[in-house]
């Protein structure tokens, strides 16, 4: 009997030591530096996007022989969900983002330059934006981003601190879309509210809800508005919403350019033949580029690490974060110097990019403004003349497509529209009617852009700042 407790205890300090070992391997680090807690976005937002590893996603998949794309074709929420009007309160929510704190963290979030990198926080405002929207809809839901209506710099940062990211729905109407609004400030102390001077970010989302079996749109409910306060965002909603339906019903792809737009392409084509008429002693200015040769292009596969919450699509932040890097790039390439940001316009997100594709994302300078040929702009003052020394706001186009890596089917994935202030005095002139298009398409967001500047809702992009 004491051979066989020996024997016993022997065993159990086999087996702790084995677990013990197995804790130290798996906690091993393979590298001196501190393990990162974010791959991109803030662990505490990410937690909440990605809930399943992949290699269990990827293995359940094998085992039901059906590619995550494909609708099943079996509703899978419930007829008795509850839609009575919420409280807009009810989803609000936020997080502290630690960067003067953590030095590690704030290593995920620098650049070359010591400049925070806004690519990065958009990522993190598109998983708020997710679990904003669950907050709204319930777990019976599939919940997408389509499209960012906006992302504005307010007060630019200064100093490096902590940051809140916070938001709520703002806007929904009892159908299947929901605009979330949402902002990046400095960090307040504990039990106050960041002050108005203090937001960095204010941006706007739209947000759909999904079958999970169909893939088709199931409403939401409404919100309540309690509040004058939650009556003005309510009402900001709605015309945010009213705006992108006048968007599609405008469309060039709808519609052909106004009167107004028309002789702006006639003035621009006449520039073109001027600058090669061998009699005309006028050539094309140094500071005057076509369109054509502004174009960057880039192609990656989609990595599993960013995947949404549902495993098998790239989540939309990561998009966000990769289209405005090119972006930039672009900006910088045309400038030959640092761009500044200024705002998303209106980008919509087209179809899921599936995890395991290929992203082909193509940027392109689509207008300058001052513009190369001035015009009026619907009986408003004339677009100004630019002085030699002035600041040029010059709007990025980002396409997206994405392809099977066998390259068999290309969908196109959303368009990404960014503005940015550069030092220099440079014009961008299109040449073919597909530039002339997009010109024209880019000049009408831009106004709009300007519109918020002037009226103090956003920054033009003057300042000194530590984002970039």
């Amino acid at each position: 009997m004491a051979a066989r407790s020996s024997c016993m205890r022997q065993v159990l300090r086999s087996g702790r030591t084995r677990q013990a070992t197995y804790r130290a391997i798996r906690s091993r680090r393979f590298s001196v530096s501190a393990h990162s807690q974010t791959d991109g976005v803030f662990r505490e937002l990410t937690d909440q996007r990605v809930q399943t590893p992949w290699i269990e996603a990827f293995r359940q998949r094998q085992r039901e022989g059906q590619e995550a794309v494909q609708a099943k074709g079996v509703p899978q929420t419930p007829k008795d969900r509850d839609l009575s009007p919420k409280k807009m309160s009810d989803s609000y929510h936020s997080v502290i983002l630690p960067l003067a704190q953590d030095p590690w963290l704030l290593d995920t979030y620098l650049n070359s330059s010591g400049h925070i990198r806004l690519g990065t926080l958009f990522m993190d405002l598109d998983a708020l934006s997710g679990i904003i929207a669950y907050k709204h809809t319930g777990g019976d839901v599939t919940t997408v981003t389509a499209a960012f209506d906006r992302i504005t710099i307010k007060h630019p940062l200064t100093e490096i601190c902590d940051l809140e990211l916070s938001g709520q729905v703002t806007y929904a109407s009892g159908r299947s879309s929901m605009e979330i609004s949402l902002q990046v400030a400095k960090a307040p102390k504990a039990g106050q509210k960041a002050q108005p001077d203090d937001v960095l970010i204010q941006a706007a989302c739209t947000m759909v809800s999904l079958d999970p079996g169909t893939k088709k749109p199931k409403n939401n409910a409404p919100v309540r508005t309690d509040t004058e306060e939650e009556k003005r965002l309510y009402a900001r909603g709605e015309e945010n919403s009213k705006h992108r339906r006048d968007l599609g019903q405008k469309s060039l792809l709808k519609t052909s350019p106004n009167d107004e737009e028309s002789n702006l392409i006639h003035a621009m084509w006449q520039k073109q033949l001027q600058f090669h008429d061998p009699n005309d002693p006028v050539r094309k200015p140094s500071n005057v580029h076509f369109m054509e040769t502004t174009r960057m292009s880039t192609a990656s596969i989609m990595q599993p690490q960013y995947r949404n919450r549902h495993n098998f699509m790239i989540f939309g932040g990561f998009l966000l974060k990769t289209t405005f890097e090119l972006a930039f790039c672009a900006a910088a390439s045309f400038a030959h110097s640092r761009p500044t940001f200024v705002s998303l316009d209106p980008s919509t997100f087209q179809n899921p990019v599936p995890v395991g594709s290929v992203l082909y994302l193509t940027a392109t300078v689509v207008y300058t403004d001052p513009p190369v040929v001035a015009g009026n702009t619907d009986g408003d003052a004339p677009e100004k003349a630019q002085g030699e020394n002035e600041r040029t706001k010059v709007q990025v186009r980002v396409d997206s497509k994405v392809r099977d890596v066998d390259h068999r089917d290309s969908k196109p994935t959303g368009q990404f529209n960014y503005t940015f202030t550069v030092d220099k005095n440079l014009k961008v002139l299109p040449r073919t009617y597909t530039e002339f298009m997009m010109y024209i398409d880019a000049r009408r967001r831009v106004r709009r852009v300007l519109e918020s500047v002037q009226q103090g809702e956003a920054d033009g992009g003057t300042m000194e700042r530590i984002t970039e």
